[in-house]
């Protein structure tokens, strides 16, 4: 019997949910199991996935339920009390073998110390089912603390993937059919300084990876920390066509006090910095932004000059966080935001960001692109705009941009 997987969250987490459900599949000796790969960045996150499980168990109350991921690891004794959860498997030993051999199975509760593993784990799968795009996971972990983030409680120390096994695994994704691989990680722009004096980053792994695949016909980035962009990254980003001009940039605020008090390492002027120095090199880069309205102690002015940012940094996809306090954090503990005011910033956020997305639309009528087909009669432009088209998934086409719908670019 095949075992189901539920994910909940990053990226991360559906990628390696397909090598659970590989490594759980063969020890389920005829079970109806289920893996929940849960989520912790967010109070909500971890009430939807225990709304989940509850739900898992009314419908199918004979299958077992294998509750892991970074819920698993931070919110223990919250999974640990629901009768519905037959297993925890820590975010240390998810990707282990051992912990699906049936001799595992004997401690229920047993989350292990994830700040003990010292080895980031290559994945070794073809792809995830349903998913044009491949994930490669080179990193996990993060060796920073911002005040509102408990996810270096779940994923431990920052620690990377040898160059070698990434890729290895992406010749083994170009092989299966591939045509494109998205890097990913907690801390991508982390990537290898854990290994000693190698001189290994980001940057370099890029350009590794484009000139040992060259039958690769896109690499792009998850989310990355512009602070942190190393010059062979950048050298990268204007040199390598392959490397899509699409960069999702973890920012937060615009306000320099804001973003003092939430710990982050960049100031509101090297973001819009950044954004410039990348267009230099790539005239046609397309900027996503994570955004957190609502932070502790942010005044109307402070909240005022993230609005701001979404201009001055030319971002088009935002993704916009009402705050959501963490126990534990520092960030929890500073004075509040009244909640109705955390949700009318948050609206505003997305308000501009759906504006920003329409003068994009706007400028791409008119345009050529090659765009990759997904399912659903969608495929995905250089730049990551959504573009309807109907045509096999995994075929890249040029193709010329007609008009659009105000969510999605429409083919001539």
């Amino acid at each position: 019997m095949a075992v189901e997987t539920l994910t909940f969250g990053c990226r991360l987490n559906t990628v390696e949910a397909e090598v659970m459900r590989g490594l759980a599949e063969p020890t389920a000796r005829g079970r109806d199991r289920v893996v929940v790969n849960t989520c912790a960045v967010t109070t909500e996150a971890g009430r939807q996935a225990r709304k989940a499980i509850r739900r898992l168990h009314r419908e199918r109350p004979d299958a077992e339920i294998v509750v892991t991921g970074c819920g698993a690891q931070i919110e223990t004794a919250a999974y640990a009390a629901m009768p519905e959860v037959a297993r925890l498997v820590g975010n240390g030993d998810k990707l282990s073998p051992a912990a699906w051999r049936p001799d595992a199975n004997g401690a229920r509760d047993a989350v292990g110390d994830v700040f003990a593993a010292r080895h980031a784990e290559p994945t070794r799968i073809a792809g995830v089912a349903g998913h044009t795009r491949a994930f490669v996971p080179v990193q996990n972990g993060c060796d920073h603390r911002c005040t509102f983030c408990v996810i270096p409680f779940g994923r431990g120390h920052s620690r990377s993937v040898a160059p070698d096994a990434a890729i290895a695994q992406v010749r083994r994704i170009v092989a299966h059919g591939g045509r494109e691989v998205v890097l990913t990680g907690v801390d991508l722009t982390a990537y290898g300084r854990d290994f000693s004096g190698a001189g290994e980053s980001l940057g370099t792994l890029v350009l590794a990876i484009l000139a040992a695949v060259p039958e690769l016909a896109r690499l792009r980035l998850s989310s990355i920390d512009s602070i942190e962009a190393d010059d062979a990254l950048m050298r990268a980003i204007g040199d390598e066509p392959r490397l899509m001009p699409h960069l999702h940039l973890s920012l937060q605020a615009g306000d320099d006090l804001v973003l003092k008090r939430m710990k982050r390492r960049h100031g509101r002027a090297d973001a819009i910095r950044f954004c410039d120095a990348v267009r230099r090199l790539r005239p046609d880069a397309v900027f996503g932004a994570d955004l957190i309205a609502g932070f502790p102690t942010e005044t109307e002015d402070q909240f005022a000059r993230s609005l701001d940012l979404v201009a001055e940094c030319g971002l088009t996809h935002l993704h916009v966080f009402p705050y959501s306090p963490r126990p534990g954090t520092p960030a929890a503990r500073m004075p509040p935001v009244a909640p109705e005011v955390v949700r009318v910033r948050a609206a505003r956020l997305r308000a501009a960001g759906e504006a920003a997305l329409l003068r994009h639309l706007d400028g791409e009528v008119g345009r050529s692109h090659r765009v990759l087909a997904e399912r659903g009669g969608v495929g995905r432009t250089e730049g990551f705009t959504p573009v309807r088209i109907a045509a096999e998934p995994g075929t890249i086409l040029d193709v010329t941009i007609a008009g659009h719908d105000g969510r999605a670019l429409l083919a001539a």
